[in-house]
């Protein structure tokens, strides 16, 4: 026995500093929380030196941390009262519905905490021994399954419908450049087949990045809504519906130090009411 004990926390040394140091790959909230609480858990199970319960934990944290999706504990794995078991088995489905229904999506840390505390409430169970331990897991476990069994609340009716927002688009421009790219040709044929569908005032706001001096800039993006209107023009919109204006550097779409080259802030902003 004295042997086997020391082959078990050596073993269990090895997961829980794995897991004590792990870095978790993705996943998804719900199962970071999870590794966090396996690991808190296999970190609390060795400074007590219960080396078969911290490996259970740093085995199931490391699982979670690569986004992988763990059970509770089964209960029949345990040496638990023949009275009590019912109790268990009854508690584990339960959690598993709730879960399986959604939890781990709509409450992933409420999912996650109360599967902690359902392993919690067995493992210290099976010990027998840390009745307030026993009670709190138990008292967690219930509270949060509780949460996770709840009917969400019925949906509010709809608001009224709000008036059609503008439709916006738009087309960005290469540096110092006001000509139309082929991505740019590409948006005005989008805006123009949104026009065909339904006709309105068109705007074009022509803006540029912050290299450059101000007055420069002003009359790029004045040549850039030009370029845009005439492009508009081309493809069938009468030039009376549209207008332009430049608002030169004074309105980046990213903030940048002046001097700075932003692609985002080279555009001509459309609009279509």
């Amino acid at each position: 026995m004295f042997a086997v004990g020391l082959m078990a926390a050596a073993c269990g040394t090895t997961e829980i500093d794995s897991v004590r140091g792990m870095t978790q790959t993705g996943g998804t909230e719900f199962t970071q929380a999870l590794a966090s609480g396996y690991r808190a858990l296999a970190i609390q199970e060795e400074g007590l030196r219960d080396w078969s319960d911290a490996y259970m934990y740093a085995r199931k944290g490391l699982s979670a941390g690569q986004g992988q999706v763990v059970l509770p504990e089964d209960p029949a794995n345990y040496a638990l009262p023949a009275s009590m078991m019912p109790e268990f088995q009854s508690a584990r489905a339960r959690l598993i519905a709730a879960l399986d229904a959604g939890g781990r999506q709509r409450l992933p840390r409420v999912a996650a905490g109360a599967q902690l505390a359902y392993d919690c409430w067995v493992e210290e169970q099976e010990e027998g021994w840390q009745i307030d331990c026993i009670e709190k897991c138990k008292r967690d476990f219930y509270a949060l399954l509780a949460q996770l069994e709840a009917r969400p609340a019925p949906a509010a009716a709809p608001a009224p419908a709000a008036p059609p927002a503008p439709r916006q688009f738009i087309v960005f421009f290469d540096f110092d450049r006001s000509n139309i790219t082929a991505e740019g040709a590409r948006v005005i044929q989008q805006v123009i087949a949104s026009y065909r569908q339904k006709a309105g005032p068109v705007s074009v706001v022509g803006h540029t990045d912050r290299s450059g001096t101000p007055q420069y800039n002003q009359g790029l993006s004045v040549r850039r809504a030009n370029s845009v209107k005439a492009a508009l023009v081309r493809g069938g919109i009468a030039a009376g519906q549209v207008s332009t204006a430049g608002r030169g550097e004074s309105e980046p779409r990213v903030p940048t130090p002046d001097g700075v080259r932003e692609p985002q802030n080279r555009r001509a902003e459309i609009r279509i009411q």
